[in-house]
């Protein structure tokens, strides 16, 4: 399974192309898809990126979690599963970008690539640093407690 860490900023071309950072296609190079997969975040102004490995773990989640004709199935199904894009990249790392996806996002000359562990997202790079703020005035106020559990544990 890919672990995407760190947080790198490329430069978007006039056509949408942005350069995968390394680390993230090193990650993914066990795949049986040589690029990503990328959809609108539905919860906040980002792109949500993945290897298609995840994206078949959530379909496998999502059928043995909801009722096929479930309305949680169906809202899943839209949210994230019709919204994806599956992205090759190029023979230089680059993959191109979907006009809406980055509008959704409201990338247009750089794109942060966040590692989120098992998934990434992509964002404006000022929106951002709100986000990271935010994130950590949170944190801070709240002080979430993570038990780790080490995958023989479960």
């Amino acid at each position: 399974m890919a672990l995407f860490v760190s947080t790198f900023v490329n430069k978007v071309d006039s056509k949408g192309r942005v350069s995968v950072p390394a680390p993230f296609r090193a990650a993914l190079t066990q795949q049986s898809f040589g690029g990503i997969v990328v959809y609108p975040s539905f919860t906040q102004a980002a792109i949500e990126g993945c290897g298609t490995d995840f994206l078949e773990d959530l379909a496998n989640s999502a059928s043995a979690s909801f009722d096929l004709f479930s309305a949680e199935q169906n809202d899943l199904n839209t949210l994230i599963f019709s919204s994806s894009h599956q992205l090759a990249w190029d023979p230089t790392g680059r993959v191109q970008i979907p006009e809406d996806v980055l509008a959704h996002a409201q990338i247009t000359e750089q794109a942060a690539f966040v590692g989120m562990g098992r998934t990434f997202q992509i964002w404006e790079p000022g929106a951002l640093k709100i986000h990271q703020a935010e994130a950590r005035s949170r944190a801070l106020k709240n002080r979430p407690q993570l038990i780790l559990r080490r995958p023989e544990q479960q």
